[in-house]
């Protein structure tokens, strides 16, 4: 029986793998990826947190100020246990904020809801504190964070998990609480660089 060359063999020369690439892939730009990525339609939901108080030792002291977020990029990661995982930009306050806190919460939108996704997505806003005046919310009881009235869920999150990818933190989440507040109405969706309703 003849002899079948071994992977190994100087008959069967070795397959080249590509080399990994630093940066962008040759001939994508940072418009182009934006451009295709839009193309994919996501949930838009509402991240906050509340930062701790200036003086932790002193129970007098004020409170430090709610602070929230739009996100497109967020996700369930795992059943049990239940995790979730929101992406921020790293450097931003909200990274700055779960960096220094674990604990913070996810409001998902409704499609009537789409001027609090705009609101808290304003480059150069007004004060967080400001955001909040008019939009009704409840605490929440594990994360002391602002849950948004009427949202079709709400979440409160214990961070688990940081994992620095390119220009964002990628924040893995075990829920601690989960509730519907409002069945009425569908989701708030973002596609193509603008939020919209679906139906």
């Amino acid at each position: 029986m003849p002899n079948t060359p071994s992977l190994t063999s100087p008959a069967s020369p070795a397959l080249p793998f590509p080399s990994p690439v630093a940066g962008h892939a040759e001939g994508v730009s940072n418009e182009e990826f934006r451009a295709a990525m839009s193309r994919l339609a996501s949930g838009v939901v509402l991240v906050t947190a509340q930062e701790p108080p200036l003086d932790p030792d002193d129970p007098l002291a004020p409170s430090g100020e709610d602070v929230g977020m739009t996100a497109t990029a967020f996700m369930s990661v795992s059943l049990d246990p239940p995790l979730v995982l929101v992406s921020l930009r790293t450097g931003s306050r909200m990274d700055d904020l779960l960096d220094e806190q674990p604990l913070w919460a996810v409001s998902v939108l409704s499609g009537s809801q789409r001027h609090i996704a705009g609101r808290f997505a304003m480059k150069g806003r007004v004060s967080d504190r400001l955001l909040f005046a008019d939009i009704p919310y409840r605490r929440g009881e594990a994360t002391g964070a602002p849950l948004v009235g009427g949202a079709l869920a709400t979440l409160e999150c214990r961070t688990e998990q940081r994992v620095t990818a390119g220009d964002h933190t990628l924040v893995i989440g075990r829920v601690l609480t989960a509730s519907l507040p409002s069945a009425d109405g569908g989701p708030l969706a973002y596609f193509r660089g603008r939020y919209r309703q679906l139906g």
